[in-house]
């Protein structure tokens, strides 16, 4: 009898193990996860600081109305091109050193701002930042990495959340010290200085333990999963679950640049066309809303922009709230992420409406209320169909191609808006609601491939 009760200690023992090691991977995932709220709070709220006052700064140099809307747009171009190649490139050296120098180019470009004595140094501070200005979307993909299909949502809700609080602080921060002389120029530099601290931040993250952690934690639930479905539900990115070798940082440019045209191909020769329309279609309506939000309501009720401007940063607070509330509302919908979106696009589209036909003004604020929590929630819900529907492999090529298109809607937006204000002031938002059911009626005729959870892959994986 000793062999045999030898042998339960071992088991037992074996058994205790494995749950301390799944303790220990759980706990160290979650410190990971908590920095990199930290990262998104930090990112926005050093932005928000800043880019409140650039229109006054550039005009301030002597630049026309003409050359500062020309340099605004150059900067959307760039962010347009390099997002996806920035989110790829993240796939192929690893988040770490892709994050790392996403981080300290974009301080660069804000050092450099804080030097703009001239519309020519404005200009060549806005390249670094136009180009390289992709830590959130790394960010993401890097917590895509690192939690399950089921969590996703979850997480990446309380991420926006953590951003919102950033963005909400920082034009609060930087109008007061613009009031000081010189402020603008001190604001840059907080500013570089604050993606320097958040540089440091993602230096000194346990980077290792996190990847050795993540590896044991997914083999050991591929070892004891037998099933479909708990492999669906236990499942981890296998990006992160593969130690990412150094060395690809310092690989030849060549080789890195073929294989990002290798992945981003794969991406444009997929099926994954019509979420990137749906992702389109709701960008697009989402900015028709806001475009005119001020002038409109000056024309319709005769408020204040003072007034818009509190209804707006009433909305961002609620969009927080919206963000903290995912995990409660995702198990409400047993983690159905389509029949999620679906229902929030439909509730955002009779919203929107519902403004454009707003009788009073607190009709306005009652439609402002309840659409801050249905495009938060649909923002969250798009990202994570895109990286269920486009496989593991890729969630950076997938975040950014996502970015670039939300930046193409972020061009036209504008343009459709002045032709809808030529007609009426609920011209913008009426248009919004067309294209937001032209949305849903994608999502509806898609349904099976949604429900399908990820088993449509890249065709290159």
């Amino acid at each position: 009898r000793k062999p045999g009760a030898a042998a339960r200690m071992e088991e037992e023992e074996d058994e205790g193990g494995g749950g301390r090691r799944a303790t220990a991977s759980a706990a160290a995932s979650a410190r990971f996860v908590r920095c990199l709220y930290a990262v998104g709070f930090l990112d926005l709220f050093g932005v928000s600081m800043v880019v409140p006052l650039m229109n006054l700064h550039i005009k301030s140099l002597g630049a026309s109305h003409t050359v500062a809307g020309i340099i605004g747009s150059l900067y959307g171009v760039m962010q347009l091109f390099s997002s996806t190649f920035v989110g790829c490139w993240s796939d192929i050296v690893g988040r770490r050193y892709s994050l790392l120098a996403c981080i300290l180019l974009s301080a660069l470009g804000y050092f450099l701002l804080g030097n703009s004595t001239t519309v020519f140094l404005f200009a060549i501070s806005r390249v670094p930042v136009g180009i390289f200005k992709h830590t959130l979307s790394i960010s993401k993909a890097l917590l895509s990495d690192l939690v399950s299909e089921r969590d996703r949502p979850l997480v990446m809700g309380r991420f926006n959340a953590a951003s919102s609080v950033g963005f909400i602080l920082g034009p609060v921060v930087g109008g007061y010290l613009a009031e000081f002389n010189g402020g603008f120029y001190q604001t840059s530099f907080i500013c570089a200085s604050i993606f320097l601290l958040n540089g440091g931040l993602v230096w000194i993250l346990p980077w290792s333990e996190e990847n050795s952690s993540n590896r044991d934690h997914y083999q050991d639930k591929g070892t004891n999963s037998f099933s479909e479905k708990s492999n669906h539900d236990l499942h981890l990115k296998s990006a992160t679950s593969r130690p990412v070798r150094n060395s690809s940082f310092f690989q030849s440019p060549w080789i890195q640049v073929a294989t990002m045209l290798k992945k981003i191909k794969g991406i444009a020769c997929s099926n994954l066309w019509d979420v990137f329309l749906v992702r389109f279609l709701m960008s697009v309506a989402i900015l028709l809303y806001y475009s005119n939000f001020t002038l409109a309501l000056e024309e319709r009720f005769g408020v204040k922009p003072l007034f818009a401007g509190y209804l707006m940063s009433y909305s961002s607070a609620l969009g927080v709230l919206a963000g903290c509330l995912l995990g409660p509302i995702t198990r409400l919908y047993q983690h159905d992420t389509y029949r999620l979106l679906l229902h929030s696009s439909t509730f955002t589209c009779v919203l929107v409406l519902l403004y454009a036909s707003a009788p009073s003004i607190w009709m306005v604020i009652l439609s402002s209320t309840f659409l801050a929590f249905s495009t938060t929630i649909g923002r969250t819900c798009i990202l994570d169909l895109e990286l269920t529907v486009g496989g593991n492999e890729a969630s950076g090529t997938l975040l950014g191609v996502g970015q670039s298109v939300t930046s193409v809607g972020r061009i036209i937006a504008p343009l459709l808006s002045g032709i809808a204000q030529e007609f009426s002031p609920c011209g913008p938002p009426s248009l919004a609601v067309g294209l937001g059911l032209v949305a849903v009626v994608i999502m509806n005729a898609n349904k099976q491939k949604y429900h399908s959870h990820g088993s449509v892959k890249l065709k290159n994986q």
